[in-house]
């Protein structure tokens, strides 16, 4: 029987594996693994989605116009320059698919967020993994690792899973550095969560500029991560063409209410922002106390490194942890084998968290 055939080097891909969400045996599991709002959803957004599933027999505004409008409004951009989408990963999945193929390449760097490669490879394109420095992107190695066939630089800024970012001023160094005709693609999915004054997310950029696109997510800060809803802002004429492949109705109608009432609801946010910088304080507090290794984060996680001490190592503490009924991230995908990510939870789940890397690293010093 002959079947059908995929395209070259689709079967070579190794699907996106999402964080777990199961502790079996555990009394009471709290879910360390995806980054996922530690206080939950907006009650104005909650709100506006169950009032939304009366209508739920109509299409949705095909433009999301209403929600591009409120995402001007509260970021201070051109809604017409914005695009939303299912999730900011189907935003970069429509960015890949309109502008790289196959014998051409994207660069990232090498502990970059994997969506990226796997978009690229589903194009039939290359992927070029440039060295970080403390885990942290490398703006020289980046250029260095761009060549004529890349169409793509993808940045993640703050990083994930590193949790670590580049300044304002090094972006702007490696975009003056790019050519005209390769896309710079700042993805700003944890930049509500940025403070520090040298940071950008990257509007500034995207309306200076012909050749860059930032993307962002309401699956982080806002608590949507379960009605899949990004968006994308990009000079006028990339809209044009990433409008011309997007699907007409690619995102749902209870997910556009709930989306402008979250933006609508910036008490919430700060309220989540003041908790994340507090809870990832004292979580890196006590797992530095216990001797452990640990990137300072500046999303809504930490990236902490296991010895490999029998016992003690990143695969034995991830399954150590699931018994406890507190679910971490391997790292091995993001070539971080000996590390495990850490979502800032709870206050209950942070401290659940340490309670059990207390018993296990309780002889340190």
């Amino acid at each position: 029987m002959t079947l059908p055939k995929p395209r070259s080097g689709i079967l070579d891909i190794a699907p996106y594996v999402p964080g777990s969400s199961s502790a079996p045996g555990a009394d009471k599991v709290y879910k360390l693994s995806s980054n996922e709002s530690a206080l939950g959803t907006s009650a104005h957004a909650l709100e506006a989605y169950e009032q939304a599933a009366v209508s739920l027999h109509l299409y949705p505004d095909g433009s999301a116009g209403a929600l591009r409008e409120k995402i001007g409004e509260v970021y201070g951009l051109d809604p017409g320059r914005i695009i939303c989408g299912a999730g900011s990963d189907e935003i970069l999945q429509l960015i890949t698919r309109a502008y790289v193929g196959a014998g051409e390449n994207i660069v990232q760097s090498d502990h970059g967020f994997l969506v990226y490669a796997l978009a690229a490879k589903g194009c039939g394109a290359n992927v070029k993994f440039a060295p970080e420095k403390n885990l942290t992107t490398d703006i020289d190695a980046i250029l260095e690792a761009v060549d004529e066939n890349t169409r793509i630089v993808f940045i993640a800024n703050p990083n994930n899973p590193t949790g670590t970012y580049v300044s304002d001023i090094e972006i702007r160094h490696l975009r003056e550095h790019l050519r005209e005709d390769v896309l710079l693609v700042i993805d700003s999915a944890y930049a509500e969560f940025m403070e520090e004054a040298d940071y950008d997310a990257g509007a500034t950029l995207v309306e200076e500029n012909e050749n860059v696109i930032m993307t962002r997510t309401f699956s982080k800060i806002y608590g949507l991560g379960g009605v899949r809803l990004g968006w994308g802002y990009f000079p006028a004429s990339i809209a044009d063409v990433i409008n011309r492949i997007r699907g007409p109705f690619n995102v749902n109608a209870p997910a556009i209410a709930a989306g402008i009432a979250a933006l609508e609801d910036q008490i919430f946010v700060e309220r989540n922002r003041t908790h994340n910088r507090e809870e990832r304080n004292w979580l890196a507090q006590h797992i530095g106390g216990l001797g452990l290794e640990f990137m300072p984060s500046y999303g809504n996680f930490i990236l902490v490194k296991f010895p490999t001490e029998p016992g003690k190592t990143a695969d034995e503490i991830l399954e150590y942890l699931r018994h406890g009924g507190v679910i971490v991230r391997e790292m091995g995908p993001y070539k971080l084998g000996n590390w495990l990510r850490i979502s800032i939870g709870t206050k209950e789940a942070n401290h659940r968290l340490i309670e059990l890397l207390s018993e296990r690293f309780r002889d340190h010093g």
